[in-house]
């Protein structure tokens, strides 16, 4: 009889160990797919002042848009949080499809090299934050998914692991059609 218990017992602590060691790796592999974001955000803010001092020279009256990056960037660089860079994400992305689009009504700021090769720099970060947000998304719900499934929620709530957030599509702003202003 003392056996059985003992089997029991440790066919518990395997299985608890072996749950514990599941949320872990989940864990990790959330923590590593928010780190890829952090880098492709990070690459476009270090685009960004070299891209809005080219376009400066040409869109002299946007002066409204360039202190928005601005504020974005500060913002941006003072917060952790997921929901808010989430936030400041989608706004900075709204802004700079506006200068993108407002870009078109200046043929000598298109035909500038380095204007040029900014765009599409800031094209490709923008595709490589997109799939990267697509995986950690992707990795928030596996292993969401886990802290909600019995048994293995007995396991997360034992050791206290905590739901994380998802990447929000983007903010209501960057979600409207972008508006460009000709008369200007």
């Amino acid at each position: 009889m003392g056996w059985i218990i003992l089997i029991v017992v440790v066919l518990i602590l395997i299985w608890i160990v072996s749950v514990y060691n599941g949320l872990i790796s989940s864990r990790q592999k959330v923590e590593n797919a928010w780190s890829q974001i952090d880098v492709q955000l990070q690459r476009r803010f270090d685009l960004i002042p070299n891209f809005v001092e080219t376009v400066k020279g040409y869109m002299t009256h946007e002066s409204e848009t360039f202190e928005k990056i601005a504020k974005l960037r500060t913002s941006w660089a003072n917060t952790s949080s997921v929901g808010e860079k989430a936030k400041l994400d989608g706004e900075l992305s709204s802004t700079l499809k506006t200068i993108m689009a407002v870009s078109e009504n200046y043929p000598e700021l298109k035909a500038n090299t380095n204007f040029a090769d900014l765009s599409e720099e800031l094209r490709n970060t923008e595709n490589k934050i997109s799939f990267s947000r697509q995986f950690y998304n992707d990795s928030v719900t596996r292993y969401n998914t886990k802290l909600e499934l019995f048994p293995s929620n007995l396991v997360a709530g034992m050791f206290n692991f905590q739901k994380k957030e998802l990447f929000a599509a983007e903010s209501d702003e960057a979600r409207k059609n972008v508006k460009v202003d000709f008369s200007k």
